[in-house]
């Protein structure tokens, strides 16, 4: 039989994600430079053993530890109106993001 690897979901910037030791995710943008550490202590499930935690709404005593890569920009999103009297209106925005390493989790 395969080993189970040890995953959690977390809850930042109003989403939820699945993360696993060693991914790397792009978060909403949270505060900490590159290279310091983060923790993450709303954590709703923890999962990937026999028998899996489920939180009602967290999981107490559990957290998610991860590292910070680096604070950027995304891509440009453009927002193009056009309308049939003959004026147009361009706008742009850029997300900012941090993207995180988790290095691991206890719970």
């Amino acid at each position: 039989m395969a080993e189970q690897t040890t995953y959690a979901v977390i809850r930042t910037g109003g989403k939820q994600y699945r993360v696993a030791q060693g991914d790397v995710l792009r978060i909403e943008k949270i505060t900490g430079d590159s290279g310091a550490e983060v923790k993450f202590d709303d954590v709703l499930m923890i999962g990937g053993t026999a028998s899996p935690k489920v939180g009602k709404p967290m999981v107490s005593g559990a957290s998610v530890k991860g590292t910070v890569l680096r604070q950027a920009k995304a891509r440009h999103v453009l927002h193009f109106r056009k309308e049939k009297e003959g004026w147009t209106r361009r706008r742009g925005h850029r997300q900012q993001f941090t993207e995180v390493k988790i290095t691991s989790i206890t719970g």
